[in-house]
């Protein structure tokens, strides 16, 4: 029973009900409980073997397992109110046992189970990678402090990729990481090494790579190699030849840590500050610098994307810069490099001789390299050199970054640069919001760890290189059923969402990916009520069903103001399970919320 304020004077009392399972629900139970009114393990197992074909060989003992589980979760209903009945003896499952486990995100969850099963034995150029943009800001890109927190958070979160930015600290004799050219106040490279090897393999044993963003003197970048070989000895890989071929794999390189960089550039423009790179800001954030402002925009499709870049070139030209010298820069500062600190770099950034994409997008047989572009720079480069950059990145690394204005630490759409091959797509990872929702979303999957085999097709050269700007057929149909929800009672506060009635939730469902498939539909908003029945059913055709992703989201809607947000998640098409599953819902900060969660299923056909 609720209690809420109506008319300021008087109160009204709502009484709080649970939903009864679905008749979709019913009718799964009747099935394999060959319409008895319980369910033993021989039809809990059966009802595994049709719903999971993979976990068919060990269906008994999996049967046996959720059954203990079953019981164990109705014995803690039971001491916190009797919601639901506890297991009834015999190990049998009546209906609301079933209806209760396959509502639990914990025994039913909408994607495989974590472990990795992607190929991890190619080079590293076949796989997207979880990568951060300035890792070690707290906040925006103007005023924040550094600190190897943030670096802590992403790499528990299975972020592979770390940059970091040195400079010399106001002594000169020691390296500083802060963002240069603003107000943002340093931390000491030492700490954030220390920090990177401690919680390095906290979330996944696959490789750490570290890309530094250099302008120190050569006497400290020899401070930076010994303090590196210091910090993480054996750890630390780098490659016996100076130019390999070939990058090496995920798999060769489990436990280890890499750097990445380019040949610095001469002390001179450390001395006067630096010349800009892809994070030096704007000083003026403008507008729509709010926490609301950012997660309630909508991604925008990445043919939006290519436009905005049109009409912003010239001004974006200035504020961007080239991170990656070109090969004759990169004669020109090998005397001014250390001898130590240039061995230890295994990825090397840099683009060859010349001034034009196409010359950025020129592929050496003799050796593989790493090229930084700003999405901006990508996204006028994906107009006429599309199958340019796909073909590049069958050998080579391709790193975007966020365009200088994001100085609230915003991010973009990642799908222009995953649709062509990009595996180092940088996210401001405290850039809390709607884009960084999809790329928690797309490192899901694969066990979440960190690393995500790129579709075949990306990687085929005959008989035509992809190109994304092509037309392609629909490959599949996702057909979703949003049955309803629960959980806010229990996370939320009672006038939370409205200080006059229980709330009027509704779902939003749709997808990202490349922009034939991308769309959002919404159910009807169940009014007056804190377990909202839905029983809407969407449909998605896919052309790219290999990078699309699974957006829900919860709100509650309001008349006169704007819609509370009540939850959403982000899940990889490609590893969904059919079938009734319990999808748990997950805060603006990416942060599962613990009781939250949707009853929904999902169909290919």
């Amino acid at each position: 029973m609720g209690t809420y304020k109506c008319c300021l004077v008087f109160k009204r009392r709502y009484r709080w009900t649970d939903a009864p399972p679905p008749d979709d629900v019913r009718a799964l139970f009747a099935v394999h409980s060959g319409g008895a009114a319980t369910m033993g393990a021989d039809g809990l197992r059966r009802y595994l073997e049709s719903s999971d074909p993979d976990a068919a060989d060990d269906a008994e003992g999996e049967a046996d397992r959720l059954l203990d589980q079953i019981r164990l979760q109705g014995h803690q209903h039971q001491r916190a109110g009797p919601r639901l009945p506890r297991l009834g003896r015999g190990q049998l499952l009546g209906l609301d046992d079933f209806h209760r486990f396959l509502f639990s995100a914990d025994l039913n969850p909408p994607v495989r189970r974590p472990q990795v099963h992607h190929d991890m034995s190619q080079p590293l150029s076949h796989y997207y990678v979880y990568t951060g943009h300035n890792s070690y800001l707290t906040g925006n890109q103007l005023s924040s402090d550094c600190s190897d927190v943030p670096i802590i958070k992403a790499l528990q979160r299975g972020v592979r990729v770390i940059e970091l930015d040195m400079w010399p600290n106001s002594a000169k004799d020691d390296i500083s990481i802060l963002h240069g050219r603003t107000l943002t106040t340093p931390v000491s490279l030492l700490k954030c090494l220390k920090s990177i090897k401690e919680y390095a393999f906290a979330a996944s044993p696959y490789p750490v790579i570290i890309t530094l963003e250099d302008h120190l003197t050569p006497e400290l970048q020899d401070k930076v190699a010994k303090m590196v070989l210091e910090v993480f000895g054996t750890i630390l890989y780098y490659p016996e030849e100076e130019h390999p071929k070939e990058l090496p794999s995920p798999e060769s390189l489990k436990g280890r840590v890499l750097l990445s960089t380019k040949p610095p550039k001469e002390y001179l423009e450390a001395k006067d500050g630096g010349a800009a790179k892809d994070g030096d800001a704007e000083q003026n954030p403008g507008k729509g610098t709010d926490d609301d402002a950012a997660w309630g925009t909508e991604v925008p499709d990445f043919k939006t994307e290519i436009q905005s870049a049109k009409e912003d070139d010239a001004s974006e030209n200035r504020r961007d810069g080239d991170e990656d010298d070109d090969d004759e820069d990169e004669q020109k500062m090998q005397q001014h490099l250390a001898p130590q600190y240039k061995r230890l770099i295994t990825i090397r950034a840099g683009k060859p001789k010349g001034g034009t994409t196409s010359d950025a997008l020129k592929c050496d047989p003799n050796k593989v390299r790493r090229l930084s572009l700003s999405e901006q720079q990508l996204a006028k480069a994906v107009v006429n050199h599309g199958t340019e950059i796909v073909r590049f990145t069958q050998r080579n690394l391709l790193r975007i970054y966020p365009k200088g204005t994001r100085v609230t630490s915003s991010n973009y759409n990642p799908f222009i640069g995953w649709v062509h091959g990009a595996q180092m797509v940088a996210f401001n990872m405290q850039g809390y919001g709607r884009a960084l929702w999809l790329m928690h979303g797309f490192y899901k999957a694969n066990g979440g760890c960190g690393y995500v085999k790129k579709p075949d097709f990306l990687m085929q050269s005959e008989p035509e290189v992809f190109d994304p700007k092509k037309p392609q057929p629909v490959k599949k149909t996702l057909k979703v059923k949003v049955y309803m929800g629960d959980g806010w009672r229990m996370d939320f506060k009672q006038t939370h969402f409205d200080q006059y009635s229980p709330p009027d939730f509704y779902a939003r469902v749709g997808i990202a990916g490349v922009p034939a498939d991308s769309v959002m539909k919404k159910t009807k908003a169940v009014e007056d009520n804190w377990v909202p029945v839905w029983g809407e059913e969407f449909s998605f055709d896919l052309t790219v069903p290999e990078l699309a992703l699974l957006r829900v989201e919860a709100h509650e809607y309001d008349m006169s103001e704007k819609d509370d947000f009540a939850g959403q998640t982000v899940l990889p098409v490609s590893e969904l399970q059919p079938g009734i599953r319990a999808v748990a819902l997950f805060d603006r900060k990416g942060n599962k919320l613990p009781n939250v969660k949707l009853l929904m299923r999902f169909e290919f056909v």
